[in-house]
């Protein structure tokens, strides 16, 4: 399978689950909304948004966020997926029962981070620590999150706002390594002719996706993206995620190029705010739709640390 080279090791990536250290609260990763909270920024979601972004349907145009899944699609390395296809008892052409039944059974061997995904509060954190103060030795296990796991994370149906960053700069696609700045997200707001709001979904189109199939090597090693001050204003905002058309969201290289992903923490550990990546939104952006219905129910697959999805957009 075809892999793209990506600049921070997958190495780095592995090393946050060993070595498990120890840790004391930090006020950073405390959930306002109490010591049990598992989910974070989807505690803004009420059934007042939800119906508010409801009427936001004007057209009935439905726009499919998520990319097909392959064996070949690009993916922080070494993940990757595949689908084996099995026709059990069937072998020489045999059939099944006195009705000639025949049937088709698969199983998917792979990483659940490939493709468009959602990160789930317990992927990153800091010296061990996760999102509410969890730590690393009260909650990973190989055979899943004991905490914060994917199966927490509610059903989403609320406003989302797309933030075209690609047209306020004049260009199709952004720069591999462009931090988007504060100014940017304001710019493109503006532009939008709307207000982030809280309990919103928040996508940025940087027209990186573009590069999957014409120039994977390229798309996998580096990525405009976010910078620090942006996502901390958008995590203040009191948004429920953040996503982009990039497969991390931050920009690559960092801001710091020392720092391992701190858009990342920023959002995910410290504010509860899920990170949408490799989001499809070259239609929305032809379309100029800013601002729709945002829907994500993704699989409830217990202790999962992330997991790809297919969210719609309706307007």
């Amino acid at each position: 399978m075809q892999k793209a080279k990506m600049l921070v090791s997958a190495s780095m990536m592995l090393g946050l689950i060993g070595a498990i250290g120890t840790a004391s609260a930090d006020d950073r990763f405390t959930s306002p909304f109490g010591p049990d909270d598992q989910i974070g920024a989807a505690n803004y979601l009420t059934s007042e948004i939800t119906l508010a972004a409801s009427k936001l349907i004007s057209e009935g145009k439905v726009y499919s966020l998520g990319m097909e899944v392959s064996r070949d699609t690009p993916a922080f390395a070494p993940r990757g997926v595949a689908v084996t296809v099995f026709s059990p008892g069937q072998s020489g052409n045999k059939t099944i029962g006195s009705n000639a039944g025949t049937y088709n059974d698969d199983m998917f061997t792979g990483w659940l981070g490939v493709g468009t995904q959602i990160d789930g509060l317990g992927h990153l954190g800091d010296h061990h620590t996760y999102y509410n103060n969890n730590h690393a030795e009260d909650m990973v296990a190989a055979t899943g999150l004991t905490k914060l796991g994917i199966e927490n994370v509610p059903p989403m149906a609320t406003r989302g706002v797309l933030l075209d960053v690609a047209a306020i700069k004049g260009t199709d696609r952004l720069e591999g390594g462009y931090v988007i700045t504060l100014e940017d997200i304001m710019a493109a707001q503006k532009a939008a002719g709307t207000e982030i709001r809280k309990g919103d979904v928040v996508l940025i189109h940087t027209g990186w996706l573009d590069l999957v199939g014409k120039d994977n090597e390229l798309y996998g090693t580096t990525e405009p993206g976010l910078g620090l001050e942006a996502a901390e204003w958008l995590a203040n905002q009191g948004v429920v995620a953040v996503g982009a058309d990039t497969w991390g969201l931050e920009a690559v290289p960092h801001e710091d190029p020392s720092a391992f992903f701190p858009v990342h923490v920023k959002l995910l550990a410290e504010n509860g705010v899920y990170i949408l990546e490799n989001i499809v939104t070259r239609d929305l952006a032809a379309d100029r739709a800013h601002e729709f219905l945002f829907v994500l129910g993704q699989a409830k697959l217990k202790g999962a640390v992330q997991m790809i999805i297919n969210p719609v957009a309706i307007r």
